[in-house]
């Protein structure tokens, strides 16, 4: 984002609309059409582009290699714990 646009003022609608100011759609690359994933981070109002989200996520697995499966290895560790429970 550029420096100079890190705020905008929004407003909030009857319905719960929210109109992002052009200014601030532009500074982010926001497009008509595009999908925005909203989460709520510490009672803040995140929204993101799902493609900015996916990139980010393939980055922080990129080290991974792609013969490995986390599905596999999070039931992996859950049978694992599991076993281990029926035993104590």
């Amino acid at each position: 984002m550029s420096e100079s646009l890190k705020y905008a003022e929004v407003h909030l609608g009857s319905q719960g609309y929210l109109v992002i100011p052009a200014s601030l759609r532009l500074a982010l690359g926001f497009e008509e059409g595009d999908t925005l994933i909203a989460r709520n981070e510490e009672g803040r109002l995140i929204l993101e582009k799902q493609g900015t989200i996916k990139q980010r996520l393939k980055a922080r697995f990129s080290h991974l290699p792609k013969s490995m499966s986390l599905a596999d290895e999070l039931i992996a560790e859950r049978r694992e714990e599991s076993n281990r429970e029926a035993f104590e």
